[in-house]
């Protein structure tokens, strides 16, 4: 049976469930290594607890039931490959082996043993998260936002590609658009810049001052229909929409 963490958070202004962040245990014996993958994960809108041997992977897992794990091959007490062994055997919870084996050995060992995907040292934290990301969709995938988004007078149509404020339309480039439905579908939840990208151009990018002017246009646009922006700023994070009642 599938380890999963299905907690969930109420947004207080409009008391609805929303799902809490994706849990990542990040299982590595070296601090630097796991402090680096765990503050990007963070910073992408993860959830992440660490571990720094295999029993104390497997006695974290066990109890927590974290929705994916990054677990380094060489670890102390047990190694990586007999955790993912009993993990395998134990639940069907998404699995990174992570490890500083570069041969195709070690990798193909990895997965036949039941990762689902593997990454080696040195790795890119960008990366990392791309293939976390990537994995959580294939596992889950993606809950799908409802086509019509009412947030007080707010009503977003994404079949229509329409957005009104009490019936007055509120015209937006496709960008901005796009932005404001990605938004508006996680109401309370902070949405990186890097997810931000994703959603508009497919790929995250190094420069991601299109997705702060998009805001910048987006917001104005609300404010002179409406009188309210609904993003808030996440100061060195992202944005987040807030669902204002009316």
């Amino acid at each position: 049976m599938r380890l999963s963490n299905s907690s969930f958070i109420i947004h207080p202004s409009s008391l609805i469930l929303l799902p809490m962040p994706p849990l990542i245990l990040v299982v590595d014996d070296e601090p630097k290594v796991a402090r680096l993958a765990r503050d990007y994960l963070e910073k992408n809108g993860y959830r992440v607890l660490t571990a720094g041997d295999g029993q104390s992977a497997l006695t974290t897992a066990r109890r927590e039931k974290p929705d994916l794990i990054v677990l380094d091959l060489m670890l102390p007490n047990i190694d990586g490959r007999e955790v993912c062994k009993i993990l395998r055997r134990e639940s069907d919870v998404p699995i990174i082996m992570l490890t500083a084996l570069s041969e195709e050995i070690d990798q193909v060992t990895g997965l036949e043993i039941g990762a689902d995907d593997y990454v080696t040292k040195p790795f890119s934290p960008r990366a990392l998260v791309a293939r976390v990301r990537a994995l959580l969709r294939r596992s889950t995938g993606e809950i799908k936002a409802p086509s019509i988004i009412r947030a007080g007078g707010l009503e977003i149509d994404s079949e229509k590609y329409k957005v009104t404020f009490n019936n007055t339309p509120i015209h937006l480039t496709p960008n901005e658009f796009k932005l404001l439905h990605l938004l508006a579908s996680r109401p309370g939840q902070t949405l990186t810049r890097e997810q931000l990208l994703e959603d508009l151009h497919g790929a995250a990018s190094g420069i991601d001052r299109s997705v702060d002017s998009h805001i910048k246009n987006l917001r104005k646009k609300l404010e002179t229909t409406s009188g309210e922006s609904m993003i808030e700023t996440v100061y060195g994070i992202g944005y987040r929409f807030l669902n204002v009642e009316r």
